[in-house]
């Protein structure tokens, strides 16, 4: 084994060109998102679109590390709705996927910076078979190695555990401070260094995945929850795993640590792409269906008076602390933002308390959450 200079895993310096395809692939991107942001959508129509992305991500990143639950099953499973005896595991891995999903969500709507704990938080729920509460994984404590489960030929060995808590300090920090680069670039940047580090025994994949997911939503490229990667990586597998296992050496230290990860990229950029259109036809087709009355009285709103329908989907009333988390604000910041609101006519009080005001959309909005 070569001998390991420290200094080395102090920074992660990636290496990469962007290609034409590349480029391409990120105006792609660009174009979707854009238009799926604008388009008029009501917002029964987008909780039906997101609860259908949802399931699909849980049932296509599962499906990848070998889950045997079919896209119907696991929808029964998240819904409680149904066992499977002798899935057990199965099940635990897609209740696990589930929840962490749901943290990756509001982890976005909060847009804190992300952290090792939030990446050890998302592991330890990906872990544990559906539980809401968890204690952030320890990163492994001995070598793990990754291996063909048909031939037993090892495919990658990763760092040894002592190097870990500094590769992993090292993305973070990268993270938190590459502000000029473009977000789906970071995306599937960090989405290779975390696999490559591969930082726990099991759940690397599925990690790997959503933290590239929430990197996507705190960038702005949520594309309104509605879409999933995980299928386009589960549909196209084996280039998936081609492409991630650039370089090389197997070894991490034989070539993997300074791998030039463009090949992984254009990957990554390109299913970013086909996931976005394939949203915008959907989201297209959608608003055209719902039309109608709803479409003139949709455009009247702004983007935080949409995102907050999503609240009436559920609720007829909501207090002024559902409308704070859902943008992440403060009671003094959110109290203002619902006053404006009542001035605007789109609330209407319904309980003056204030420590509990409680909300009602105004009559002439109803048609957009119906």
């Amino acid at each position: 084994m070569p001998k390991k200079s420290t200094k080395k895993y102090q920074r992660f310096t990636p290496v990469y060109t962007i290609t034409p395809k590349m480029a391409q692939a990120l105006m792609r991107i660009e174009a979707a998102k854009q238009s799926v942001e604008h388009l008029p959508i009501t917002p029964a129509v987008l909780k039906k679109l997101k609860e259908t992305s949802r399931l699909h991500s849980i049932h296509y990143s599962t499906a990848i590390e070998g889950n045997r639950l079919t896209l119907e099953e696991a929808t029964q499973v998240i819904q409680r709705a149904a066992h499977f005896r002798g899935r057990e595991r199965d099940e635990s891995e897609v209740k696990g996927y589930f929840s962490a999903l749901a943290e990756v969500e509001r982890l976005a709507a909060r847009s804190l910076p992300i952290s090792e704990k939030t990446i050890q938080t998302l592991h330890a729920l990906v872990m544990a078979g559906g539980k809401s509460k968890v204690r952030p994984s320890h990163y492994r404590e001995g070598q793990n190695v990754i291996k063909d489960s048909e031939t037993s030929k090892i495919v990658y060995m990763p760092p040894e555990a002592a190097d870990v808590p500094n590769l992993m300090q090292a993305l973070v920090k990268w993270i938190n401070t590459e502000p000029e680069l473009p977000c789906p670039i970071k995306a599937g940047l960090s989405h290779y260094q975390f696999a490559t580090i591969h930082p726990y025994y099991d759940g690397n994949g599925r990690t790997a995945r959503l933290l590239a997911t929430l990197i996507m939503h705190e960038g702005g490229y949520s594309l309104r929850g509605i879409y999933s990667l995980d299928e386009y990586y589960a549909k196209h597998l084996t280039i998936y795993y081609d492409a991630l296992a650039v370089g090389p050496s197997h070894n991490y230290y034989l070539g993997r640590a300074e791998a030039d990860m463009t090949k992984w990229l254009e990957f990554f950029c390109m299913g970013a792409a086909q996931a976005f259109e394939s949203v915008q036809r959907q989201a297209s087709e959608a608003a055209i269906r719902k039309k109608s009355d709803a479409s003139s009285v949709m455009r009247r709103l702004d983007a935080r008076q949409r995102q907050a329908l999503e609240l009436f989907v559920s609720d007829e009333i909501v207090t002024a602390k559902q409308i704070g988390s859902l943008f992440g604000f403060r009671p003094r910041t959110c109290s203002q933002l619902c006053q404006k609101w009542v001035g605007e006519g789109f609330l209407v009080i319904v309980d003056t308390s204030k420590k509990g005001r409680r909300y009602s959309l105004a009559k002439e909005f109803t048609v957009l959450i119906q």
